[in-house]
């Protein structure tokens, strides 16, 4: 038998004013895996990973997590519910040291989880520990990266939210990103990724979606993805 979904997102319709821009969106995400939301700028990926933290709120349809439905709640609401949401600026506490950081995103999930502790976020995040007093506004992106990643994951959420973590990093910060995903997902963590940068998730990701024009086109195994060169060129290649 297949695990529950953890995130089930069914027929969303989200506007910014009187502009339509998720037109009947639905995706699920089932325990342990990482599934990539994939489409090009514009296509409608960050507003998905809003509209199912509550923060661009959905005229219609409906997300349910783990059983609950969650859509038409406030966002922190949501997050105390078990969703861990990393924008795509990352909102570190930028006048904080490292370890602030981690200790103010500190709190038990919903079911009272308290897998993630500082001790292990530095096992897991290595580059961090060194960094632990330094103010997080002077790190480097790919650092910043890292510590919002972390800082969420200190909430112990059902699933983690990342909305394009490799953007505007450098090459090889984005390949020590990915291995810390990679890391994530042997732990069992639970992941939904938004990326217009297909090839760093396909060594990492279990599951792919594919959004176009803010509707779902594609949905399958990433190895699928992989073998299927008409989506890949049609939706995908830049």
């Amino acid at each position: 038998m297949s695990a529950q979904p953890v995130v089930q997102v069914e027929d969303l319709d989200v506007y910014y004013g009187t502009s339509q821009i998720l037109f009947g969106v639905g995706l699920s995400v089932r325990q342990g895996e990482t599934m990539a939301l994939l489409g090009r700028n514009g296509a409608g990926k960050s507003t998905t990973m809003k509209a199912i933290m509550g923060l661009a709120p959905a005229r219609r349809g409906k997300v349910t997590l783990r059983g609950r439905q969650v859509s038409g709640m406030k966002p922190h609401h949501i997050a105390r519910a078990g969703l861990g949401f990393v924008p795509e600026d990352r909102q570190i506490f930028p006048e904080h040291t490292v370890e602030d950081n981690l200790v103010i995103g500190q709190k038990k999930g919903p079911d009272g989880e308290d897998e993630w502790s500082i001790r292990r976020v530095y096992d897991v995040f290595p580059l961090l520990e060194p960094l632990r007093n330094r103010i997080a506004g002077r790190l480097s992106g790919g650092e910043q990266q890292m510590l919002a990643i972390a800082r969420t994951l200190m909430g112990n959420p059902a699933l983690l939210l990342l909305d394009e973590p490799s953007e505007g990093l450098a090459p090889i910060i984005v390949q020590r990103i990915g291995e810390l995903l990679r890391q994530l997902r042997g732990t069992g963590a639970t992941v939904l990724i938004a990326e217009q940068n297909m090839h760093f998730c396909l060594g990492l990701a279990s599951h792919a979606t594919v959004i176009d024009k803010g509707q779902i086109v594609y949905t399958s195994s990433i190895e699928e993805l992989k073998a299927n060169d008409n989506i890949r060129q049609r939706y995908l290649a830049l």
